[in-house]
């Protein structure tokens, strides 16, 4: 996954120093799918799935994640095609980004997402798990692998 230029006060590129955690979201209109993870050990994990159909009470509970957590960055997954150009939702995405600086004051970097719906459900079906469980957890899954990859490009390994 390439890490997709965002709007300059948004991106940080940089690789964390020190040990940082970091919240990656994979936006979706209905929910968004959360994951943590820490840049030292750069291993991600699916957190929870904010479902809330109202934006502010979306941003509430990214609030209360970010108070919980203390990331000191954030992720979003940017939807793109395969030609590396960016999807229909690719603009909710980086307003989403956008509202996530401004409320939260937090860097934040773009991600391309692709696949990473489809890798969630093969890694949750490898395990057993049924359609309707699936569905229950697939875009906290999704997070993970946006925020595992981003991890692995900030350590210069490979993504697998």
């Amino acid at each position: 996954m390439r890490e997709h230029p965002a709007q300059p006060a948004l991106l940080s590129a940089q690789p964390a120093a020190a040990s940082e955690t970091i919240l990656a979201f994979d936006f979706g209109e209905k929910r968004i799918g959360v994951a943590v993870g820490e840049s030292l050990v750069g291993i991600a994990r699916p957190l929870t799935t904010i479902a809330e159909p109202a934006s502010e009470a979306r941003f509430a509970a990214i609030g209360r994640l970010i108070g919980q957590w203390q990331p000191a960055r954030l992720v979003v997954g940017l939807p793109c095609n395969d030609e590396a150009g960016e999807h229909a939702i690719g603009t909710r995405c980086r307003r989403f980004a956008n509202q996530l600086h401004g409320r939260f004051g937090l860097p934040v970097a773009l991600v391309d997402e692709r696949y990473s719906s489809l890798e969630a459900d093969a890694a949750l079906k490898q395990q057993g798990a049924g359609w309707r469980d699936r569905k229950a957890v697939i875009d906290a899954h999704a997070a993970k692998v946006i925020l595992q990859a981003y991890l692995q490009e900030q350590h210069g390994t490979a993504r697998g």
